[in-house]
């Protein structure tokens, strides 16, 4: 496995070395990573709601520590993790082999790599909470459909870019709740649900449904609902 991303790939050195850092702390559910943990069952519902994860083949593009792939991969789905933060990748490879997860495999490999490679083999990809992170969105929207198969799935999630999502997200989910740690998200980086839909219907996917994620911070509860002011999640097929 590689130490570091090829330069000419689409990703952020210093968005790299953050999550690297963490990287030991990624299964900790008390840690910076709890918000990922309380969510996670609630984005695996929702996936495998219109997919049917058992025997499906699924790649999770930025897969980081592994909390999403292993748990689609305890659904009965032979997964592929990828991510360029080498650090994570080692806990995620780590921690299924300790926890003795069947078709489950990591591999340090950019999206776009990926897709050249094994183009239309995959029944669902999902790709949460990382395209807000990376210099060219739109290159991983396009890289992502491309893997899939003609009537496969593609699922993404990330942060709307308004008022209030800085105000939840940054200042309240970093500065005062302390949620995650400072400099987890970078306002700039945040994408509008519009420009998200132009990105996947320019790749040749036709949106499906789209979810909000919203959070009580005095119950500490997460739901989806029809809220995508903050937090959203998109489903898309390929015809």
């Amino acid at each position: 496995m590689s130490t570091s991303a090829p330069l000419h790939a689409n990703a952020d050195p210093q968005e790299l070395a953050k999550f690297s850092e963490l990287a030991h702390r990624w299964w900790d559910p008390e840690s910076e990573f709890r918000p990922l943990h309380q969510i996670n069952p609630l984005r695996l519902d929702w996936i495998d709601q219109h997919v049917g994860l058992a025997g499906k083949k699924v790649v999770d593009v930025g897969c980081g520590g592994g909390i999403l792939a292993e748990s689609m991969a305890r659904r009965g789905a032979d997964v592929l993790g990828i991510d360029l933060a080498d650090k994570a990748l080692k806990v995620a490879q780590l921690h299924a082999m300790e926890a003795g997860v069947a078709h489950l495999t990591y591999r340090s490999v950019a999206v776009e790599t990926l897709a050249a490679e094994q183009s239309g083999l995959y029944d669902v990809v999902t790709c949460m909470e990382m395209i807000e992170h990376v210099p060219d969105p739109a290159s991983v929207v396009r890289a992502c459909s491309e893997l899939v198969k003609p009537g496969g799935w593609v699922f993404f999630s990330t942060l709307n870019r308004n008022l209030k999502s800085f105000l939840f997200a940054i200042v309240g989910a970093e500065y005062v709740l302390k949620m995650l740690p400072k400099g987890t998200h970078e306002y700039g980086k945040f994408i509008k649900p519009a420009e998200l839909t132009r990105w996947t219907r320019d790749a040749g996917l036709n949106a499906v449904e789209m979810k909000g994620l919203e959070f009580n911070p005095l119950t500490q509860r997460y739901w989806l609902s029809g809220d995508t002011s903050v937090n959203y999640m998109i489903a898309c097929r390929k015809p």
